[in-house]
């Protein structure tokens, strides 16, 4: 069970070191091959030079710290009444099955008519202008997302660049927006030790440390909050598509004592019937056959809300 404590990291190892960061403004083929070479070894890394305007990351950020700005009772309207799927408002409770953090948040369908829908509750601003600040930020980071699974694509040598932006540009796709707050306390667990299930995940938060990811077991590396990128790791579906050449990275938050910290996901999905199966070209010498079985995002995500928050569900779908 993931419960926040002031002695629940106290006794983890953090190790400093420098994650890797990409230019996208560099020579293509140079940049695709670092980018594999970081999903590989990390899952994980900072892009910089990404060509999304600075006005709607501050838009986006400022439409985040309005909504949790506003009272209790008017954030709890928007909690979550969905059966399979915590869309909505929550506050400490992480899922279904017992998972707790010092966090609140919003998750939201990427979709616009959702969009539309409760964007007028995530902001003291009287107007529709929230909904077009919503739907600019999440049309940005999809956009770049796209331009990164290409680089992806073209960094593995797959002839079809677009095999992993089809699923996320595609009119059903199930893709996700969340903001994250988490209150200025003693050191303590935010948000427990987990791995995205989705193809891949940007990530943008105000300048307050707080994210960490883990390379093996028990140790744990602070990632700093840099104003010029976005974070990026890789999610379990981009693990099974690439026949574990990239590593969906397992990673956490924990609050920081003296600011609050705000992040805000992109995780980009595919649509609930498309087929998880890595193409014939991530057959390899090294890796002749397939170390998972296909299956489709809507089985995937059947298992990820069905257990906890830190259970390890790729390995359920493993030949």
């Amino acid at each position: 069970m993931v419960v926040a404590s002031p002695n629940s990291i106290q006794t983890e190892k953090i190790v400093s070191i420098n994650l890797p960061t990409k230019d996208l403004s560099k020579e293509r083929a140079t940049v695709a091959k670092l980018i594999v070479k970081a999903s590989e070894e990390y899952g994980f890394f900072n892009v910089i030079n990404h060509r999304i305007p600075q006005d709607i990351i501050d838009n986006m950020e400022e439409a985040g710290f309005d909504f949790f700005a506003k009272p209790a009772s008017q954030k709890a309207k928007l909690a979550s009444n969905y059966d399979s799927v915590p869309l909505g408002y929550g506050c400490k409770n992480i899922g279904f099955n017992g998972d707790v953090g010092e966090v609140e948040y919003l998750l939201l369908n990427g979709s616009a008519s959702h969009i539309s829908k409760i964007s007028t509750t995530i902001s003291n601003d009287p107007s529709n202008f929230r909904y077009r600040v919503v739907s600019a930020y999440r049309d940005a980071v999809e956009e770049l997302a796209c331009e990164i699974l290409e680089l992806m694509a073209e960094g593995l040598g797959v002839p079809n660049t677009s095999i992993f932006t089809t699923f996320i540009n595609h009119p059903d796709s199930d893709s996700l927006l969340r903001f994250n707050h988490y209150p200025p306390l003693p050191p303590s667990l935010a948000f427990g030790d987990h791995s995205d299930p989705q193809i891949i995940t940007l990530l943008r938060s105000n300048p307050v440390s707080g994210l960490q990811i883990s390379l093996q077991h028990g140790l744990w590396i602070p990632v700093l909050p840099d104003p010029k990128a976005f974070s990026v790791n890789v999610g379990d579906l981009l693990q099974v598509m690439t026949n574990g050449r990239f590593v969906s990275v397992r990673h956490r938050a924990v609050t920081n004592s003296e600011k609050a910290r705000m992040s805000i996901a992109y995780f980009g999905a595919p649509p609930l019937n498309a087929c998880i199966v890595a193409p014939p070209e991530m057959l390899t010498p090294e890796r002749p056959s397939l170390l998972f079985r296909a299956f489709t995002w809507a089985e995937y995500k059947k298992a990820t809300y069905s257990l906890r928050l830190g259970d390890t569900r790729i390995d359920l779908f493993r030949n």
